[in-house]
């Protein structure tokens, strides 16, 4: 009779359910996913929890398989050596025979003075409903005031806009850095459409957030009752106060099999993996073939196989502007955005597609543990490794 493995999942996002789902296709393989919250957050839909048109609460008896044991608490560290996590609510430890390191990303810290005390981060569940409060507290006429435009910023501004809201996006150089200058002109339009007054250019900064206003870069102080700030996403520091090596913004260093630099007990996914210290674009997009991949990794060491080198190409990436509209930015596999798109009703479409299929891909993988597939594959990562290879200072 076999000796039972033990695989522990930290991180009961999209990354981390993938992961869990596809490691109960072995028998011997108990699968135990640690998570905060004991329900599951269909973390895009955020925006929609901000304009109070959408609920991102799903029971993860829906897309967690029936064989995975969900453990409701934080992990405190992780000690690799003992090859156990330590419970943070119970003071409690749970053993492993191997980790899967999902923990995913939240609201990167505000370096702006005034931002923490007074502007309204949205990158978490919690954070977007304590900032729901906050607008259903405020008059309809109150100055709404977004602060970055990345997806999340473009997003929350068109559903504010939608719902009557005055809202000013503050864009910080440039509407949507990762989309072609022809697709930026049209999300643009869409937005100017909607109400929202866009801010760009190099003084379009905040340079200070107070209770009432936000002051810009070329001294501007523009009103602003409510500041929603999304300018960026953070890691949480495990990996760093466990003695992990991880990137500048505290990812977890791995090959290109997802297996960390210091443990091949330990593997990542989703947006806290850094493989080879070329990570992919942080989405939803990336972390269910991520989370695939790191079952995958730990699937093969088990069985004695040497794991597979990651693969994960891009389609571009589909932005909301609104209930019902939204814009597709096509991209080539190695995620750079071109200049062709799909907009309006049919990208609203697509966008409310894309919203159910992520749910039943983990569902159909709890049902059928190795089932999932990716089609997009990036054929020039590897000329990248290359070149970043050639580029490192030789050692002696």
């Amino acid at each position: 009779m076999s000796e039972n493995i033990d695989v522990v999942v930290i991180g009961g996002g999209y990354a981390g359910v993938m992961a869990a789902n596809r490691l109960t296709q072995r028998d011997d393989v108990t699968v135990t996913l640690i998570n905060p919250r004991p329900v599951f957050v269909h973390r895009i839909r955020l925006h929609q929890v901000v304009g109070g048109s959408h609920d991102v609460v799903v029971d993860y008896r829906e897309v967690l398989a029936e064989g995975v044991e969900l453990v409701v608490d934080t992990v405190a560290r992780i000690d690799a050596a003992g090859r156990s996590v330590a419970l943070a609510a119970s003071g409690g430890a749970v053993g492993y025979d191997y980790l899967v390191y999902a923990v995913g990303s939240g609201s990167a810290e505000p370096r702006v003075p005034g931002a923490a005390e007074f502007a309204y981060p949205i990158a978490g569940l919690e954070e977007a409903q304590r900032l729901r409060s906050v607008l259903d507290a405020a008059p309809a006429t109150a100055a709404v005031t977004v602060v970055g435009a990345g997806m999340l910023g473009i997003e929350a501004a068109a559903e504010l806009a939608e719902a009557g809201r005055p809202v000013t996006l503050v864009c910080g150089e440039v509407l949507g850095p990762y989309l072609h200058p022809r697709v930026r002109r049209s999300v643009a339009k869409q937005l100017a459409r909607l109400g929202v007054a866009v801010l760009e250019g190099p003084d379009a900064t905040v340079t200070a957030v107070a209770r009432d206003a936000v002051q810009l870069g070329d001294g501007r102080e523009l009103p602003s009752k409510v500041t929603v700030w999304t300018t960026g996403f953070g890691v949480p520091d495990l990996a760093v106060r466990s003695g992990l090596s991880t990137d500048a913004l505290g990812r977890l260093l791995t090959d290109e099999t997802l297996t960390s630099v210091d443990d091949v007990r330990i593997v990542a996914a989703g947006d806290s993996a850094a493989p080879s210290d070329l990570p992919l674009r942080m989405s939803c997009q990336a972390a269910g073939p991520l989370g695939a991949h790191a079952a995958d990794t730990v699937l093969g060491r088990i069985a004695g196989d040497q794991p597979a080198s990651i693969n994960v190409g891009f389609f571009g990436l589909c932005v909301s502007l609104g209930h019902r509209t939204a814009t597709v930015q096509l991209a080539s596999k190695d995620d750079t955005a071109n200049r062709f798109s799909i907009g309006g009703r049919l990208a609203g479409k697509i966008k409310e597609s894309s919203y159910k299929g992520l749910l039943r891909h983990l569902a159909d993988e709890a049902h059928k543990p190795g089932s999932y597939t990716w089609p997009f594959k990036d054929d020039k990562r590897r000329q990248l490794l290359e070149a970043k290879r050639s580029e490192a200072p030789a050692t002696r």
